[in-house]
């Protein structure tokens, strides 16, 4: 079986482009996924930052939302970056009016937490699972979370709040390590798809 994992990045708005490129240096095979028939495609996928509240809307507009939450439910490994996070969370705290989320993580998280856009910021992150230094989190109008189930492994804080996230196979962070040119955690991520296809190729 080829070892090279083929990545799909959730291309409905936000910084697909960025994850494309981490992905193909984490030796994957990256590619947008927009349609259903995309995502029966990959053996992972990508949910990037952006607006979580137009993710939500457009993934139900170009009929991905159910598909997607059966693959999750069905043990599709998946990562989510800031808008990803909360759209990977089974709560939002502050849900806009008519909010949804593919949900897959057991975790309440908290809208724009960290500021507005002009409160953006980076921070040096020490994440589990990712050897040597801390990577550098770039936190942009970030969610928190305030809390999670018994099941979902903390791997970061950030002052005292849950930055970074695991359950099974799905991952999620606060900040997105796509802008910063490290690729550990795209890698983290790919090891996990491979890991996935292995378990279920046996």
């Amino acid at each position: 079986m080829n070892d090279t994992p083929v990545i799909g990045v959730l291309a409905l708005q936000g910084d697909v482009r960025e994850h494309l490129v981490a992905l193909a240096a984490a030796d994957a095979v990256a590619r947008p996924v927009r349609r259903p028939e995309e995502l029966d495609e990959v053996d992972g996928l990508v949910i990037p930052g952006g607006e979580s509240t137009t993710i939500s809307k457009l993934a139900v507009l170009f009929g991905v939302m159910e598909p997607l939450r059966a693959r999750v439910r069905d043990g599709l490994p998946v990562y989510g970056t800031c808008a990803g996070m909360i759209m990977l969370a089974d709560k939002i705290l502050d849900p806009r009016s008519g909010q949804e989320t593919v949900g897959g993580i057991d975790m309440i998280v908290r809208r724009n937490a960290f500021g507005r856009q002009n409160e953006s910021f980076e921070a040096a992150v020490d994440l589990k699972g990712v050897p040597g230094d801390p990577v550098e989190g770039v936190f942009i109008r970030a969610p928190w979370v305030e809390s999670v189930g018994a099941t979902t492994e903390v791997l970061a804080e950030h002052e005292g709040h849950i930055v970074a996230v695991r359950q099974g196979n799905a991952l999620a962070t606060s900040f997105h390590p796509e802008l910063t040119g490290d690729h550990r955690v795209h890698r983290l991520f790919a090891d996990m798809v491979r890991a996935n296809r292995e378990a279920e190729s046996l």
